[in-house]
């Protein structure tokens, strides 16, 4: 469904130019769950945000079924990380779902429709005339995550959603996903630093290096379905796959590598 080809991308600086991320290459599979984890700062953002053509990479290509990928697509939908900026607080819940819809659909009702079902999914039924001010944060990323799926994309990117979130909120909330993949097929990509969560939810997890940030693991995750917080965490391959992605990451962080600086940007 998506190939990433030799992806590069370089920042201007005062002194020149600094890399984010060099030469990633990796292939995603329809309905796949693809977790990538990494150091702060490797550019795990910076990779997804070139991967979904917010920006644009310095080298290589993204290719979605075969087309690179340049601008957002009608395809994929995004879940950021603070639900307090990305959810607009003059909108009702329902106005927010809706939002993306206005363009595409022209009818209210059958709008009306889709938001009250997909509150209903993400277990807020009822509650499309309230305010994201009304809620609290779990709710409110609860919502952000039914107008993700609004649009029925067939790609869904998270960039660290749970992380503003208490934990047993955050487990509340993997779950949904979990749930909501399942209903609906969906491919996902989840960004996260808590490997925990990347066992937990994934069918696969990239390991990045620190900045510039290259692939230095590749984990497939054999857990059965469905998932359950306390079961499938208490399994021996659960901690297995755990131990792999920790020591990486743990060698990458002790690391010395330095950040080429070039004279222009290539």
């Amino acid at each position: 469904m998506l190939t990433i080809q030799q992806l590069h991308k370089s920042y201007t600086t005062p002194t020149g130019a600094t890399d984010a991320i060099r030469d990633i290459s990796f292939t995603l599979n329809e309905g796949e769950f693809l977790s990538i984890v990494g150091p702060s700062g490797a550019g795990k953002s910076t990779l997804l945000r070139a991967i979904i053509g917010l920006e644009r990479a310095t080298g290589g290509e993204v290719l979605y079924q075969g087309s690179p990928v340049r601008t957002p697509q009608a395809d994929f939908s995004v879940v950021f990380q603070d639900y307090r900026r990305s959810l607009y607080g003059w909108l009702t819940l329902e106005g927010n779902i809706t939002l993306p819809l206005r363009h595409r659909l022209r009818d209210r009702a059958k709008r009306h429709e889709i938001a009250t079902t997909l509150l209903a999914r993400v277990g807020l039924a009822g509650m499309g005339l309230r305010y994201p001010g009304q809620l609290s944060g779990g709710q409110q990323q609860r919502v952000a995550i039914a107008r993700a799926l609004a649009c029925q994309p067939r790609l869904l990117v998270m960039d660290e959603p749970f992380a503003s979130v208490d934990a047993q909120t955050r487990f509340e909330l993997e779950d949904l996903i979990l749930k909501l993949k399942q209903e609906s097929g969906v491919t996902t990509i989840l960004v996260t630093h808590d490997i925990d969560e990347a066992t937990y939810m994934s069918d696969r997890v990239l390991v990045l290096s620190r900045a510039p940030a290259i692939v230095i693991d590749e984990v497939n995750v054999s857990l059965p379905h469905p998932r359950d917080q306390m079961t499938t965490r208490g399994l021996p391959e659960f901690a297995r796959i755990r131990s792999r992605l920790l020591a990486k990451l743990l060698t990458t962080r002790t690391e010395t590598r330095s950040i080429p600086i070039h004279s222009g940007v290539k």
